[in-house]
């Protein structure tokens, strides 16, 4: 029987190790912009404002772009991923307005 690749090959496990500890870097700072988000959306809710902002959105799309490009990461996949952490976000703004 043959040994996992990843245990098989130091290099390969040095790189998954690094994946692995991104991986859950990016969980803990996703988890953070959540609960400061949620804030967010229960200031918004007790002051009648809208769920969303169009106009920062596009702005933060924009600015997360530029980064992406200075990062060499693609702005395409920058933009889908903000995009996709946006709507969610809205879509729990709209549930704290209408939890009111």
């Amino acid at each position: 029987m043959s040994q996992e690749p990843s245990t098989a090959d130091p290099v390969l496990a040095g790189f998954r190790a690094s994946i692995d500890n991104i991986d859950a870097a990016l969980i803990h700072m996703l988890a953070e912009r959540f609960r400061i988000t949620k804030a967010v959306g229960e200031y918004k809710a007790h002051t009648d404002l809208p769920a969303s902002d169009p106009g920062r959105e596009e702005r933060q799309i924009t600015r997360l772009r530029a980064l992406a490009e200075d990062a060499h990461l693609d702005p395409d996949f920058g933009e889908k991923f903000i995009r996709f952490i946006i709507d969610e976000v809205i879509r729990h703004h709209q549930q704290a307005k209408n939890g009111i």
